[in-house]
């Protein structure tokens, strides 16, 4: 299919979206959704770029990657899953390649693998799959009940108290300032406090979204990112200061349940039910303000001991 002949989905642009809509001010939102714009550049191949912070956000390769898919698929089909791997380190100073493979279009379903590539390899892998909306059994469990958002600090404020003893906590926390993040448990990544392994996070973008399908969802692939391994460090307190562990995501998935907005507030529930291995698992669901279940997430994650910690807990164990 040659670029002229995209579907509809392929020739709506984000970017495109905001500019006419004249409505975005703040201006960290608008780069992170014209990053997730990812331009076309060929038949099923996508480029996007990244952000200027020395480090490759998955959230935002995750979006990418996302959008990539939405836009080979046909306007009947719902985004219903994704899972995603995380292969190798990216690099912030060079774009990312999308190449988009159309697995299978059905009637009912249509199924997308996206590979991300960089200097001529795969960084990161997607498997998303799309269905055409029908009615069936229904029921969901019920939101936790936790402080409505109105009452809760901002994660932005939070941070930037810390950023005068932590000035590296600049490099990610920036996104607050396009994500209205507030945490009920009044924690932040990296706290040296243990804590039973379990967060709930309120999120929204800070200024309203045009209605288009794609920037939703795709927000919700950026947000479940933020904030999702550090919960299961949160038994470990000090233990597990960010100079003690090497961090990355390895997996992540995500199960769409119903429509939802990303600029209407949404709670994240997130648990961690098990680490071990190096690795730590943890889930997460998400609930609109009525308290429907609209998402659910997981991810595992590597949390490797460096160093004095990685020695100490290897003597405790008995290894060699």
């Amino acid at each position: 299919m040659p670029l002229e002949l995209f579907d509809a989905r392929a020739k709506t642009s984000i970017s495109a979206v905001i500019w006419y809509s004249g409505r975005m001010n703040n201006q960290v939102l608008k780069e992170i959704l014209n990053l997730i714009d990812v331009e076309p550049i060929e038949e099923n191949l996508f480029r996007g770029q990244n952000h200027d912070t020395e480090h490759v956000f998955g959230g935002q390769v995750l979006a990418q990657a996302l959008t990539a898919a939405y836009r080979t698929v046909v306007p009947e089909h719902e985004l219903h899953s994704l899972h995603a791997y995380f292969l190798r380190p990216g690099d912030w100073t060079r774009p990312i390649l999308y190449e988009v493979d159309r697995i299978r279009d059905g009637r009912s379903f249509s199924t997308r693998r996206v590979a991300a590539i960089q200097n001529g390899r795969a960084i990161f892998s997607l498997s998303c799959s799309w269905q055409k909306r029908e009615s069936g059994l229904v029921h969901s469990q019920p939101m936790p009940d936790v402080p409505p958002p109105e009452s809760l600090r901002g994660d932005l404020e939070a941070y930037q108290d810390l950023y005068q003893q932590q000035p590296e906590l600049a490099r990610f926390s920036f996104r607050f300032e396009a994500i209205d993040s507030r945490a009920v448990e009044k924690t932040v990544m990296y706290s040296n406090e243990e804590r039973p392994p379990h967060k709930h996070t309120w999120l929204r973008t800070r200024e309203t979204l045009p209605d288009d399908p794609q920037i939703h969802l795709a927000l919700l692939a950026y947000m479940s990112d933020l904030d999702f391994m550090s919960t299961s460090m949160m038994p470990h307190g000090k233990i597990t200061r960010r100079d003690n562990i090497q961090g990355a995501s390895l997996d992540h998935a995500i199960w769409f349940h119903r429509p939802f907005r990303a600029d209407e507030w949404l709670l994240f529930a997130k648990e961690s039910p098990n680490a071990s291995g190096a690795r730590g698992f943890v889930r997460g669901h998400f609930f609109n303000r009525e308290g429907q279940l609209v998402a659910t997430a997981a991810q595992e994650c590597l949390i490797r001991p460096q160093g004095d910690l990685r020695e100490a807990l290897a003597s405790a164990a008995g290894a060699p």
